[in-house]
């Protein structure tokens, strides 16, 4: 199997992150049960539902733009292929027909994506009909 250098350090890093995410969460929890929780307040509590609604507000015109350039571009066949946004990162799921296929999807995703990362969780099924 002949991965590229780029997909490697893709893969490595999709299966790390969420390792050291976990770390620094884990340290974090660890430290708050030994102070004294402040109460929260009212606007406190606002602020973050309104955060969280902004953030999935956010991630859906993500995942409608990607999915729009997908589906523009004459030479890529969509209709096997799925966006969804998961914590910042968009993600690609099903499978396409060729790794010509899995190279434009990429590249069309990524254009679209401007700064946020793409996770290639597609598969090739040779041979398909469309």
């Amino acid at each position: 199997m002949n991965i590229t250098f780029k997909r490697r350090n893709l893969i490595i890093w999709a299966c790390l992150a969420p390792a050291v995410g976990g770390l620094g969460c884990f340290a974090s929890q660890v430290d708050a049960q030994n102070a004294d929780a402040p109460a929260l307040s009212r606007s406190v509590s606002i602020t973050a539902s309104t955060t969280q609604t902004t953030d999935r507000a956010a991630d859906e015109q993500l995942s409608a733009r990607v999915k729009a350039a997908l589906h523009a571009d004459p030479y890529f066949y969509d209709k096997h292929v799925t966006v969804s946004v998961k914590k910042g990162a968009v993600v690609l799921q099903g499978f396409v027909f060729s790794d010509w296929d899995l190279r434009n999807a990429l590249r069309i995703a990524r254009q679209a994506a401007g700064d946020r990362p793409v996770v290639d969780n597609l598969s090739i099924k040779e041979g398909g009909q469309r």
